[in-house]
């Protein structure tokens, strides 16, 4: 006998866990039964062994009790976060990376952390920890489980704002459960050990509650023992013991097209409530697969269950091999499950094999159960009709050629045609062929003719193994036909599952998302729709074709799928009627839409589980595009507050500095004008006209980059000689000492807008002088590059560093060297960036001239390329 072998996947999964670190969370039913005791407790047991224990973050919660408990382990100092006016201390994770000891104690999984840190949870930070390959320790309520936040909120009446995915817990690779009995836990809270005495007792009387502990309590122990029956299951695929290990009651209900499908659903459903145990629906796919399945399959979903669906030629052993994969205890099967699978008595095969097993078989129900789907379509009679043709042809040319062919030969015949019509149309239509060939072949072939009545025995015995022989070859080959459109619709819903993630991926916007999938609904079931909530209920958003429409029966299908959570329509169990099929679209754990198709017949469950996917995808794509949208908008704000911070910062310096100079020169006129001497009077004259010259370009400024964030910008494009606007542009930056202007023959006209252009120039020369030396050059090149005309300005200054080259260009920034930084609004270049654009050209900045000496400042280069003329 071959030895058994691990699973493959637990394999996988323990590699896995070998290069990361191990994560025990000691998980309590409330707070107060001594988690944080608990785990330092096991600390100091652990630090006792030798094992490098630190104290990253221990919450005290000013309990005396618990500091003292820390004792001698070493602690994390805390790092300081400014909030909202005040310092707040939180757990600093690059030094616990740094201090990488063996095992690490973090309290409190679920805890926020302070706006500014790496990650928003503390949970992501002990995943941080683990992939570094540090041991955690840590602590967990069971209310703080994202799933139980609807469950807790109505046991206790308060709604528990620090929730965590229950896929953390699934990453400990160890539970403790710390569990403490409500009544000495109520007594532990009035002594004082939990809250404050006046927190206390508000706390007795609302959460706290006798009732309340023990529902929480019951909750906790539930999660331990799911989370300790995982493991126990891991354990035997990885050590490949063969199951099943009882220790926990399972409920596994096959379901079949039989009329007690659901009868077996609820059967099961009851005996798992009995038992607190998990229920699992079981399907294996074949060829008879019709509206029952999925009903059932629908129920158990709804009764709380989970539904499976597999694959499988052998019935029995499929169901065996995930009881005992599975740790399944009792099997649920209906008395006339037998008829499943022709030629195998599902019943006495369990009962035979299942020796490990505990087998339920319900009672055929009294009365049977009326089909909740549409009337099933007329029968096709094609194939019939088209067996009946071919079957008249052969025989009529096998009696043109009965002289020729011996009589065996037709059996040969008719045995190829049964097959034929087996694999187009199916087994019906092979066993009705077998049935007409058997009794044509008698005819019209063998001896006595023209009679049903054989004269030679051995043409009996022929006779009868055609028929056998038509009826086994018309049921294989219609089975290998079902089987061959099960394949094929199964790989064309994994085809459309990753073409809905493809296009769905794609989605930039809320309406793409919700065109993609009434678009997809469409090309599946004929129609596609999606109503989303809105202020007077369920409103259309889109629909494909758009000429569809729901009226009243259809419209309340889609109200109650939303206000219910399930399915609605056709081939349901609930408003079976309507011929559409809904779906709720779930996101954030609610529902917000309903999705429609509109099938022209009940969809098969390929069909079915294809929709229900799509109502997946599109509602994760949703959430992502709601999600995107907000992180737009706030992205957005905060862009629109710095740039508002920036511009106040700017008008609170650049206009009360000249402001002051002008208001201080004109008060020193005033009073003591006459009495000045005259070089003094014209020097106060002219700071006067230089404050407001720069208060007015100051303001042109402002006013340049409001017209440019506003859309308004109006761009006129002419030819234009280029050596009069760069004239033009010098003469309104006085003071500037040029190496002249440089411009090829070439490159002498341009097409853009004069006065754009001649502000871009002005700019880039006011912004060579401010970051150059007193008494250096600029100089002024263009040269023509194909079809553009490059104007360079190059200055003897500073210079631009490297990072910043770029950044030169946006809004508000000015360039530093050492201390210095230079006076203005820091808009000229960005201005400069904008206009240009606009024109259709660019603007860059090259940063140190290489045609500068190397010991001296390293200057600039600031290129604008325009469209030549």
């Amino acid at each position: 006998m071959e030895k058994p072998r691990p699973d493959p996947d637990a394999l996988i999964a323990s590699l896995r866990q070998a290069g990361r670190g191990h994560l025990k969370i000691f998980l309590g039913a409330a707070p107060g039964v001594g988690k944080t005791w608990a785990m330092l407790d096991a600390a100091h047991t652990q630090q006792q062994k030798g094992v490098d224990v630190v104290a990253g973050l221990i919450e005290t919660h000013g309990r005396a009790g618990t500091a003292e408990k820390l004792g001698e382990l070493e602690a994390l100092p805390r790092q300081p976060v400014p909030y909202r006016g005040q310092s707040l201390e939180e757990f600093d994770l690059d030094a616990a990376l740094h201090r990488h000891p063996q095992l690490l104690l973090v309290d409190e999984l679920a805890h926020t952390n302070a706006p500014g840190l790496r990650h928003a949870k503390r949970w992501q930070d002990v995943q941080e920890l683990l992939e570094a390959g540090i041991n955690v320790w840590s602590t967990l309520n069971v209310q703080h489980l994202e799933s139980l936040n609807d469950q807790v909120a109505r046991i206790t009446g308060v709604r528990v704002g620090e929730t965590l995915p229950d896929t953390v817990l699934d990453l400990a690779d160890e539970i403790e459960l710390i569990d403490l009995p409500p009544a000495e836990l109520r007594t532990r809270l009035e002594e004082g050990h939990i809250y404050r005495p006046d927190v206390a007792l508000r706390a007795l009387d609302g959460f706290f509650r006798e009732g309340n502990l023990g529902a929480l309590r019951e909750i906790a122990l539930r999660r331990a023992a799911q989370r300790i029956d995982r493991d126990v299951a891991s354990y035997m695929r990885l050590s490949a013991i063969p199951g099943p290990w009882p220790v926990a009651e399972k409920v596994l209900a096959l379901v079949g097209p039989d009329l007690s499908a659901q009868n077996v659903v609820r059967h099961a459903a009851r005996l798992a409530d009995a038992l607190r145990a998990p229920l699992v629906a079981f399907h294996a796919e074949g060829g008879d697969d019709n509206t029952r399945v999925q009903a059932a399959l629908d129920l158990a979903v709804q009764l709380g269950g989970m539904a499976v669906t597999v694959n499988a030629r052998d019935l029995a052993q499929a169901v065996l091999d995930y009881a005992a994969a599975n740790n399944i205890t009792h099997i649920v099967l209906g008395r006339d499950a037998a008829r499943w699978r022709p030629r195998r008595r599902l019943t006495e095969s369990l009962t035979r094999r299942a020796t490990a097993f505990t087998l339920h078989l319900v009672p055929l129900p009294a009365a049977p159960p009326p089909l909740t789907a549409a009337p099933r379509p007329p029968r096709n009679w094609e194939p019939y009709v088209l067996a009946g043709v071919l079957l008249g042809a052969v025989t009529l040319g096998g009696i043109a050629a009965q002289s020729y062919l011996p009589q065996e030969a037709m059996g040969l015949i008719f045995t190829g045609l049964i097959a034929a019509m087996a694999s187009r149309s199916g087994r019906n239509a092979g066993l009705f062929t077998a049935i007409i060939g058997f009794f044509l072949w008698n005819f019209f072939f063998l001896p006595p003719l023209y009679t049903f009545s054989v004269s030679d025995p051995q043409d009996l015995v022929a006779l009868l193994v055609f028929l056998l022989v038509g009826l086994l070859t018309g049921t294989l080959a219609g089975r290998v036909r079902l089987e061959a459109v099960s394949s094929a619709a199964r790989v064309e819903a994994l085809r459309r599952i990753s073409l809905f993630g493809q296009r769905f991926s794609r989605a930039a916007t809320f309406s793409d998302v919700l065109r993609g999938a009434a678009e997809e609904a469409a090309s599946m079931t004929g129609a596609g729709i999606v109503l989303l909530q809105g202020v007077n209920g369920l409103e259309m958003e889109v629909c494909v074709p758009a000429e569809a429409v729901l009226d009243e029966a259809a419209q309340a299908a889609a109200e109650w799928c939303y206000s219910h959570d399930m399915e609605t329509g056709i081939g349901t169990t609930t408003l079976p009627s309507v011929p559409w099929r809904f779906l709720p679209l779930h996101t954030n754990g609610t529902v917000t839409g309903v999705l429609g198709g509109r099938p022209k017949t009940v969809p098969p469950p390929p069909l079915a589980q294809t929709l229900v996917t799509l109502a997946g995808q599109a509602a994760m794509a949703l959430e992502r595009a709601r999600l995107a949208m907000q992180t737009a908008r706030a992205q957005a704000q905060e862009d629109s507050q710095k740039l508002r911070n920036a511009l106040l910062s700017s008008l609170s310096h650049d206009l009360r500095t000249p402001l002051t100079a002008i208001r201080g020169a004109a008060e020193t006129l005033a009073q003591s004008g006459t009495a000045l001497a005259p070089a003094i009077q014209a020097d106060l004259l002219t700071s006067i006209i230089e404050d407001t010259a720069r208060m007015t370009k100051f303001l042109s400024n402002i006013m340049d980059m409001a017209r440019v964030e506003a859309g308004g910008l109006t761009v006129r494009r002419e030819r234009l000689r280029l050596a009069e606007l760069v004239e033009a542009a010098i003469a309104r930056i006085p003071g500037a000492q040029y190496t002249g202007v440089n411009i090829a023959p070439d490159a002498s006209h341009v097409l853009a807008d004069p006065v754009l252009l001649e502000q871009v120039v002005v700019n880039i020369l006011d912004n060579a002088m401010k970051y150059a030396p007193a008494g250096s050059r600029v100089a002024i090149q263009a040269a023509r590059r194909g079809e553009k005309v490059r104007l360079a300005v190059s200055d003897e200054g500073v210079g631009i560093p490297p990072g910043e080259l770029e950044a030169v260009f946006d809004s508000f920034f000015r360039a530093t060297r050492g201390d210095r930084v230079a006076p203005g609004t820091g808009l000229g270049l960005a201005i400069a960036k904008a206009f240009t654009e606009a024109m259709g050209g660019s603007i860059m900045a090259q940063s140190p001239r290489l045609d500068l000496p190397a010991d001296g400042l390293p200057g600039t280069i600031i290129t604008v390329e325009l469209p030549a003329a």
